[in-house]
């Protein structure tokens, strides 16, 4: 039997055990909980920065507008804005996947050559400012398994033809070096709970006006409004990149 001096004392001797283990503990970094913060997935917060990108934001997210054409300069948030409403709509279960698109051309006199690897690696220069957005939200990891499970999937443009796109997001961008046949091949592959946000910069395109889809699908709707579809355009004074954009527009405008 203990006397109860040797009680308190093991009382004591536990206790002291007790605090050793929690400042242990305390003193510790559990890598696994950094490594799930690090990989959480940004939320995200779709806010204009002016009228035109009210309205814009407005189209993106009205279930009656099924087709957006948003055409403006660089720096204006046209893209981003389309990957930003995408990404919303993944999350909310309104669309399965979303679909980036855009024409595979070069700029001027620009050769690309040949491009290893497939098809989205082929893809990856083209695409790369859409991408650039979707790993704000997302890790690397998280982007190259979406890839491959094909809930984000990379397709030129002339790939396109004869499919259907159902309960998916397509964001075409640079649709300035766009035909009027691709364009309207493009449009026509909607299908059910899918909506179609083109984008495009007719101040720097490579087709003439009289070959231009971006220029000739924006003249159409704006001469003859039509239903579930809408144009907004973007100005100058929307550009939010840098400053000094606007001023560089400025510079080169006829």
């Amino acid at each position: 039997m203990f006397n109860q001096g040797e009680t308190n004392l093991s009382r004591a001797r536990g206790v002291k055990a007790q605090r050793r283990q929690s400042n242990e503990v305390e003193n510790t970094i559990n890598f696994n909980q950094q490594h799930e913060k690090r990989t959480r997935q940004r939320s995200i917060e779709i806010v204009p920065k002016s009228r035109a990108q009210e309205r814009l934001i407005l189209s993106l997210f009205d279930p009656t507008t099924h087709i957006t054409i948003a055409v403006g300069p660089a720096g204006t948030g046209k893209t981003y804005l389309a990957v930003q409403a995408a990404i919303k709509a993944l999350r909310t279960g309104e669309v399965d996947r979303i679909i980036l698109t855009r024409p595979a051309v070069g700029v001027d006199d620009e050769k690309h050559g040949f491009l290893p690897g497939d098809l989205n690696q082929k893809m990856e220069p083209w695409t790369r400012p859409l991408l650039d957005v979707l790993h704000e939200y997302y890790s690397p990891k998280d982007v190259a398994q979406m890839l491959a499970d094909q809930v984000i999937e990379i397709s030129p443009l002339a790939f396109m033809r004869g499919r259907t796109f159902k309960a998916a997001y397509i964001i075409a961008d640079e649709m300035q070096n766009a035909t009027p046949s691709q364009m309207k091949m493009l449009l026509t592959r909607i299908g059910e709970g899918s909506k179609i946000v083109v984008t495009g910069d007719i101040e720097q395109t490579d087709r003439t006006t009289v070959n231009n889809g971006l220029i000739d699908i924006a003249a159409r709707l704006e001469n003859t409004p039509s239903r579930g579809l809408q144009v907004c355009r973007l100005g100058a004074k929307d550009v939010q990149r840098h400053p000094i954009i606007a001023t560089v527009l400025e510079i080169y405008q006829d």
